[in-house]
């Protein structure tokens, strides 16, 4: 347990060095490693284009509770909710 622990925190470290690095513009950073690899590309480009990370995307880090919030995030897209629809609801800093 303990060599699993310590792996983890090592490979977290290399990758915080290796990720702050490499972006030469825009935001990128360990921020847009975790946009990209938790909530997809276009999350994770939105994010180093200036947008913020909206609430339900965070949320989806948690197991079951993320479940849920794509269940609601299929209703509302359902429903016909564009990204046009979301700017005006949360600003255009999410969408």
């Amino acid at each position: 347990m303990k060599k699993t622990i310590v792996s983890m925190l090592a490979a977290l470290m290399l990758m915080g060095t290796v990720a702050s690095a490499a972006p030469a513009k825009g935001r990128g950073g360990f921020m847009g490693f975790i946009g990209g690899c938790c909530f997809g590309l276009r999350c994770g480009t939105a994010y180093n284009d200036g947008k913020e990370i909206h609430w339900r995307e965070w949320i989806r880090i948690i197991p079951v509770v993320g479940l849920v919030v794509g269940i609601w995030d299929g209703i509302d897209c359902a429903g016909g909710k564009t990204t046009s629809d979301l700017a005006a609801e949360y600003g255009s800093m999410y969408y």
